[in-house]
């Protein structure tokens, strides 16, 4: 995209949208794993409905920790704040179906005498970052997760205590000159308590918190606002429409500012590329611009099953980059060994450090002090700016 002026929208859906239910709890029981064997293989996949939850995969790892995913995925539902009569965290059902990991696979994926630990599958992984925002990141997707964030600290506050778990928004913002100036419409989707709440009602509770995270001069008398659009929103969650493990991979990205590989990332360890390679092609990106090195930065990534190197790597700073790409490919390739077992070992993937990524974006965090978000660092910056 390398138009100036324009409105580009994204969209994010709250801790307690059906999916990301899914994802929240496919993570923990990966982090379960990681806390008591960091070298665990885990590809954990869930579904939900009405008052069930269904979980499967493959694993490797001490087998007691598959047995305790029924209890794993009572606390991520109670936690969220499902107690409705539909969804609830103590009386739902759930069915574990766990088993181990495929042979042919770890083939691929173990180290040998003779080969480096493989990537765990083939795939394309991308990597964006771009300086619109403090967090290098899409200023419409960054925003609209600090919406529902800021909305889902409110209700289990206790300071908006209608409001329950299920919700969406999404943000059109327009751009001018290249960077975000207005917000041109907010769409707010949440569920409530009452069916005798109008959307007027729901928009009294939930602007305030909105103007508290989106700049003031961005809201303006042109700026269209549309809670709850559809009227009643009582019935949510699992109840009112089921959710699978990775079907929010734009969400958890860049909003569709930037591309997506095949895969999804939670319920996956770090071996799996289709997360770590990601969340590599991020830190490149984002170590890019945060060097000055370009504006923006797409890093592509790519892989082959048992393979240990990658098979290219792809940079592209859209017209702004202040050296040719082919020389930032050379420097982040030297900076950083982009091997699986490389990756995991410079961003220290190997703990419990997943289920805190499953809401509200995977990127554009801080990094945490027992070592979450390490992706989201900038300490190649000054390494990557002298070498090009």
């Amino acid at each position: 995209m390398n138009r100036k002026n324009f409105v580009f929208a994204s969209e994010s859906v709250s801790e307690g949208h059906p999916d990301k239910i899914c994802d929240r709890i496919s993570d923990a029981v990966l982090d379960a794993f990681l806390a008591d064997e960091p070298e665990a293989r885990v590809a954990c996949e869930t579904f939900v409905t009405t008052n069930r939850i269904v979980i499967g995969g493959e694993v490797r790892g001490p087998e007691a920790v598959s047995g305790r995913a029924e209890e794993i995925a009572r606390e991520c539902v109670r936690d969220i704040g499902y107690d409705q009569d539909g969804f609830h965290w103590r009386n739902l059902c759930v069915d574990n179906y766990l088993h181990g990991q495929s042979s042919d696979i770890a083939q691929g994926v173990d180290a040998s005498a003779n080969k480096d630990e493989g990537a765990g599958d083939q795939g394309i992984m991308f990597g964006y970052a771009v300086n619109e925002t403090p967090e290098l990141m899409p200023a419409p997707i960054h925003f609209a997760h600090a919406i529902l964030k800021r909305i889902s600290e409110a209700r289990k506050a206790g300071d908006a205590p209608t409001l329950r778990p299920d919700a969406k928004s999404q943000l059109s913002l327009r751009y001018e000159d290249g960077k975000p100036v207005e917000a041109t419409s907010i769409v707010l989707s949440t569920q409530h308590e009452s069916e005798n709440q109008t959307p007027d009602d729901i928009r009294a509770i939930v602007e305030p918190y909105i103007r508290e995270v989106l700049p003031a001069e961005w809201l303006t008398d042109a700026t269209e606002w549309w809670v709850n659009p559809t009227g009643t929103f009582v019935s949510g969650g699992p109840d009112g429409d089921a959710g699978l493990t990775g079907r929010k991979i734009i969400v958890d990205t860049y909003g569709g500012a930037a591309p997506h590989g095949g895969g999804a990332f939670s319920g996956k360890d770090p071996t799996k590329v289709d997360r770590s390679a990601a969340y590599a092609a991020r830190y490149l990106a984002k170590n890019v611009v945060a060097a000055g090195i370009a504006e923006r930065c797409l890093i592509q990534l790519s892989y082959a099953i048992g393979v240990s190197k990658p098979l290219s790597i792809y940079a592209d700073t859209f017209g702004t980059g202040k050296v040719p790409a082919a020389k930032i490919e050379s420097a982040i390739s030297n900076a950083m060994d982009l091997s699986p077992r490389g990756i995991r070992e410079h961003l220290a993937l190997n703990k419990a450090i997943y289920q805190r990524t499953a809401a509200y974006g995977h990127f554009g965090r801080a990094p945490d002090e027992d070592g979450g978000f390490t992706w989201e660092r900038t300490d190649l910056a000054d390494e990557l700016r002298k070498a090009v």
